[in-house]
Order: C-alpha cells, then structure tokens, then sequence
C-alpha cells in the first residue's frame, strides 16, 4: 500500500530535498537537518504512543487526559493507534472532548477485536502492523511516547531511529510521567557513554514530565546536524 505525503513537515522536507520535489536518491551521505527550522505553523499532529492499559497509577491516566487537553488547546491534533481501551483511549477521548482533531490508524485484525475506537474524527484500517506505523509517521509532525509496553518502546526507538538516520526532521519526545522513562533514559546515557551513540543522537530525545511543557519543546525545536543514511522511500 502507498501512502500519499501529508500537508506537514514531512511533505514540505521532502519537496525541498530534491529539485524535482521528491527525496534524494540512492548517495553519499549528506547533511540535511542544518537548514531545518521548526516552528508552530509546521507542528499541527503530534502523534502519541502509549499503552493499551491504564496502568498501575492514577498519574499516567491524569497526564493522558492532560495531553490530550493540551494538544486541543493549542490547535493541534493527535495521530494515534486507533484504539478505545488503556491510555490511548484516554488521550484520544480528552482531545475529542476538548473540540480536537484524533486520526486513528488501526490494523483491520484489531478492529475486527472490537478495540478501535468509533467515536473519533477519522479511524483508518489498514492491513499490517508495518502499515500502521507507516501511515502514523506520515500523518505527524512530531512523536510522543508516554508509558507503554514493548509496542511503544519499539515504536518511538524506531522514529528516533529514523531521525537519527536522516530520514526525518521531526521531534521526538518521551513524557517522564513519574519518573516511569528513568530507566530508559539512563539507558540513552549510557549508550552514549560507552559510545554507541553520539551526542548529537542524544540531544533527539526531549524529555519533560509536563505535557505543555514537552509539547512547546517540540514546537521550539530545531534538529541537529544529522546526516542523511537513507532515504524516506527506503525506510
């Protein structure tokens, strides 16, 4: 399945990245980020990853209700994976509540489980899990990992991997919500320490345990220098 570039900061990237308005080809590494100005009129979705169960403390639900608020509040939507049930039913009923945008992306065997969510602004089906994230990317302007399990531990490293790789501008964001990323984030430093990652690959991950606070983070950020590995078709 193809899926057509959103009016975001992916598509305007990818039509400045090459003359004839596509992405560059197959080539030497380059550096694309320098130029890259991020600002509010091109972080209009985030799209947040998060667990399909409440979890074990009030406060995660709190700052779900809390981003989703946040986002409706500034004019921004919420890309997510489409699900009813845990927190991302939570911060998709906050942003509906608060007069919001939230687009759904959910596999068909999924919704076929009776998990999607049926009362938000557009729920999509598509057929896979690679799908799924696929389309999630292409519709945001920026990722948020709030708790989760193994899915939303996976689904931010690999937008932040592909930040890394050049493949796109966008922040990337982890919601410290009581302390629950502390390990995580050690774990980043000592990545970092033992030279497995670079320091300007470190700088990618915000971290913030206030959702308006990491949300104007995003919207204040400008990528590092990164070069550019492999091209958007290629991901």
């Amino acid at each position: 399945m193809k899926f057509n570039l959103p009016r975001g900061v992916w598509g305007r990237w990818a039509s400045s990245a090459s003359p004839e308005g596509a992405p560059h080809g197959r080539g030497p590494a380059t550096n694309i980020h320098p130029h890259f100005d991020i600002d509010d009129r091109f972080v209009q979705r985030i799209c947040v990853f998060c667990g399909s169960s409440p979890g074990g403390r009030p406060a995660y639900a709190q700052a779900a209700r809390e981003m989703g608020t946040a986002l409706a509040e500034r004019g921004m939507g919420l890309v997510y994976g489409g699900g009813r049930v845990g927190l991302m039913g939570i911060v998709a009923d906050a942003v509906m509540q608060a007069g919001g945008e939230v687009i759904g992306v959910i596999p068909d065997a999924l919704l076929r489980r009776e998990v999607g969510h049926g009362s938000i602004t557009d729920l999509r089906v598509v057929d896979s899990m690679h799908e799924r994230k696929a389309l999630m990317a292409d519709l945001a302007d920026g990722f948020v990992a709030m708790p989760g399990g193994y899915g939303t531990f996976e689904e931010f490293c690999e937008v932040l991997t592909w930040s890394q790789l050049g493949i796109h501008p966008k922040p990337c964001g982890l919601l410290n919500v009581d302390g629950y990323y502390a390990p995580l984030l050690a774990m980043f430093d000592h990545a970092l320490a033992e030279g497995f990652v670079r320091p300007q690959h470190r700088e990618l991950v915000l971290e913030e345990t206030s959702p308006a606070r990491l949300i104007e983070r995003m919207r204040a950020f400008t990528p590092p220098a990164t070069e550019k590995w492999i091209t958007p078709g290629e991901r």
